[in-house]
C-alpha cells in the first residue's frame, strides 16, 4: 500500500510543478504565453488536473483562476498523501515504498 501512495505523491508532484512550470513561463511573456512553446507543453501536462478542478468548482470561480486553485488542491494533497504514506509505512515498516522510513527510524532506533 505504501508503494501506491509514493507512485500517487510523485503524480501530483508533477502535475504541481507542472502548474507551476506554467506559471513562470507566463510570467516572461505574458502578453503572448499562448504562444509559447513551453506555455503549451505545461499546459497538455496540467489539462487534467485543471479541467477536474473547474468541474469541482462552484462557478463563482472564473476560468482564469481555476489553475491557481488547482495548484492549492495539489499543494495540500501532496501533503495529505505524505501523511497516509507516513501512516502505511508506520502499520507495517517492511513494505515496499518505506525505504526512506526505514532509513529515518532505524537511525533513530
Amino acid at each position: 500500500m505504501a508503494l501506491l501512495w509514493v507512485i500517487l505523491q510523485s503524480l501530483i508532484l508533477v502535475a504541481a510543478l507542472a502548474l507551476f512550470g506554467q506559471f513562470i513561463v507566463g510570467i516572461f511573456n505574458w502578453g503572448r504565453r499562448h504562444d509559447n512553446f513551453v506555455y503549451q507543453l505545461f499546459g497538455i501536462l496540467t489539462r487534467p488536473v485543471v479541467r477536474l478542478v473547474r468541474v469541482v468548482t462552484p462557478r463563482v470561480i472564473i476560468d482564469g483562476h481555476v489553475p491557481a486553485v488547482a495548484f492549492l488542491i495539489l499543494f495540500i494533497a501532496y501533503f495529505a498523501v505524505g501523511f497516509a504514506h507516513r501512516e502505511a509505512c508506520m502499520a507495517d515498516i517492511d513494505q515496499a515504498g518505506c525505504a526512506r522510513w526505514q532509513q529515518l527510524w532505524g537511525s533513530q532506533r
